[in-house]
């Protein structure tokens, strides 16, 4: 009854230990019997019997320690050189961990899967940082390592993060997520923010793997964007509207200051019509209330003579329209971004706002003023 509570039912049970303030203590043995030397045949005698203390799963809401009262065998044959060795037995717990079994794999399911902190569950079970980080690094390196842990995947995004600090002047240390925008999963981590450690891990997969991506999401990086032209060059490129709207923000800013310049001959002032309008100029048309609407167009009529401030403004948030059929709502392919800037044609300076690109399926549209 004892082992069953245990959940060893090849362990006998010493006994167990409840001191106040203090984790339980379980006491156990195995029930193995008497082994053979390899090189011999002889059966071995018991050299020592040494204790292993492993952490285990809480027990009646309780930290856990499981004392493991193992068997030290040696060969009594003097001519034989064996010598002696202890006992393993993996359903208990792994050479070198201090953590049980099935406590270790419950912990690399609480960090890796339920996205739980290393210190969190740390406290859980009454130990310290080192033997969680320890030994979910030792049960989830073959997991990741697992080669069909990775299937298909058809929308393949990258994302730079700031993964820590390091040394006296807290240099940064960059990672590349590589994240299966389709599912959300994140599917490996890659040292840097260059195009050298994405292309490197894509390699890996294979051609056919490669071929299978018909997608590719990422924050108009340069590096990222060289990644996927090398790597998977008929994919779609999509981005987040995040930075698409930035970049168009920004040239609509450029557009704004360079007919300030022209038409006053100074930089922005607060009773300029154009300077005025700055923040107005950042919202959609269907964001803006009527006083709104008609305080910009009155600002524009009266600062922007020729009409290159609003034929950008109309061209900026068209950029936000165009979807990509099974990618989510959250990124936005190039090529809405051109068909919105692309309605600008015709309209004097304006015009260039457009530089667009072709290769194969792909389309890049990048947002420019003279």
């Amino acid at each position: 009854m004892c082992e069953l509570l245990v959940g060893l039912p090849d362990v006998n049970v010493l006994a167990v230990d409840d001191v106040a303030g203090q984790p339980l203590e379980i006491r156990i043995e195995t029930r193995t019997p008497r082994p053979c030397c390899e090189d011999c045949g002889v059966l071995a005698t018991v050299k020592d019997r040494p204790h292993v203390v492993l952490v285990d799963l809480p027990a009646f809401g309780r930290p856990t320690r499981l004392c493991w009262r193992k068997f030290r065998w040696r060969c009594p044959n003097r001519v034989c050189g064996a010598g002696s060795w202890t006992e393993h037995a993996p359903t208990i717990g792994w050479p070198r961990l201090a953590m049980t079994d099935r406590a270790g794999r419950w912990v690399t399911a609480q960090v890796g899967r339920s996205g739980r902190t290393i210190n969190e569950v740390a406290v859980e079970l009454g130990t310290d940082w080192h033997t969680i980080n320890d030994t979910v690094h030792a049960f989830g390196a073959p997991l990741i390592d697992d080669p069909n842990r990775i299937g298909q995947v058809h929308s393949l995004g990258l994302d730079e993060t700031l993964f820590f600090r390091r040394g006296r002047w807290k240099r940064q240390r960059w990672a590349t997520s590589i994240v299966d925008v389709g599912d959300g999963h994140l599917l490996d981590m890659v040292p840097g923010r260059n195009a050298a450690g994405p292309c490197a891990w894509l390699a890996r997969r294979g051609q056919d793997w490669l071929d299978g991506i018909e997608y590719a999401a990422l924050d108009l990086s340069g590096p990222y964007r060289k990644v996927f032209d090398t790597m998977v060059p008929d994919a779609v490129q999509v981005a987040d509207p995040f930075h698409v709207q930035k970049l168009a923000n920004q040239k609509l800013d450029e557009v704004r200051r360079r007919v300030q310049n022209q038409t006053c001959g100074h930089r922005g002032r607060k009773d300029d019509p154009l300077y005025r309008c700055r923040r107005l100029l950042t919202k959609a048309d269907e964001r803006l209330d009527d006083a709104g609407r008609t305080k910009l167009l009155g600002l524009l009529e009266a600062g922007d003579p020729h009409g290159e401030v609003r034929t950008a403004w109309h061209a900026n948030y068209p950029a936000l329209g165009g979807g990509v059929k099974g990618v989510s709502d959250r990124f936005v392919s190039f090529r809405g971004v051109g068909g919105g800037v692309g309605g600008c044609r015709g309209h004097g300076r304006v015009g260039r706002l457009r530089r667009a690109s072709h290769v194969g399926r792909r389309r890049f549209v990048g947002l420019r003023c003279r």
